[in-house]
């Protein structure tokens, strides 16, 4: 019997853990060699000095951007269909992010984040610092700037943008990882 009900315990954490959806939201604060793009649509919105301060650094072979991906995480085990309401807390969110198909960097959150079990939408931020160039070396300047304009101008989109990330969660059993990556994307929740 105890067997049994520890059983049923395991799957109902498992159940309840990936029931959890991921979706990309939005990128915010976007800095291009400190310059911020929030609101620029095209290269004409640039200072005279934003200018030189971009291109000087592009001379360079660096073209340095910042910015703020955020990821929204829904929980929807909120007490109907069938599951009890269960908070999650995201221990670890090891991720690598692909910009126009192209892999460039990965990392993992600072802290753990708490998603309640409400169905409502909780945000994980997640800090990008890279260099265009090291990716993107065979684009020239016009090209990169629309890449960063695209990104984090005032238009701004995901759509470049995939994640891939590996969550791994807090349990009453202990921490659980996935079973495998989860793809993240600007369309849809996944999980």
């Amino acid at each position: 019997m105890v067997f049994v009900l520890a059983s049923c315990s395991v799957y109902e954490t498992f159940v309840n853990l990936t029931r959890l959806q991921f979706k990309l939201d939005k990128v915010s604060n976007f800095e291009l060699n400190g310059v911020n793009l929030s609101n620029k649509k095209a290269i004409s919105d640039f200072s005279p000095q934003e200018i030189l301060n971009i291109s000087g650094m592009f001379a360079t072979g660096k073209f340095p951007v910042s910015f703020v991906l955020n990821v929204d995480a829904k929980n929807p085990n909120d007490g109907t269909g069938g599951y009890k309401s269960t908070d999650a807390t995201i221990q670890s969110f090891p991720w690598r992010l692909l910009i126009d198909d192209k892999e460039t960097i990965s990392g993992n959150i600072s802290q753990p984040i708490s998603v309640p079990g409400t169905g409502e939408v909780t945000i994980i931020p997640i800090t990008i610092q890279m260099d265009l160039i090291e990716f993107f070396q065979n684009e020239g300047y016009q090209s990169l700037i629309n890449l960063a304009l695209t990104l984090g101008g005032e238009n701004g989109s995901t759509s470049k943008l995939t994640l891939y990330a590996d969550p791994v969660v807090k349990t009453p059993l202990g921490n659980i990882s996935y079973p495998g990556e989860v793809k993240i994307v600007d369309y849809s929740f996944t999980n």
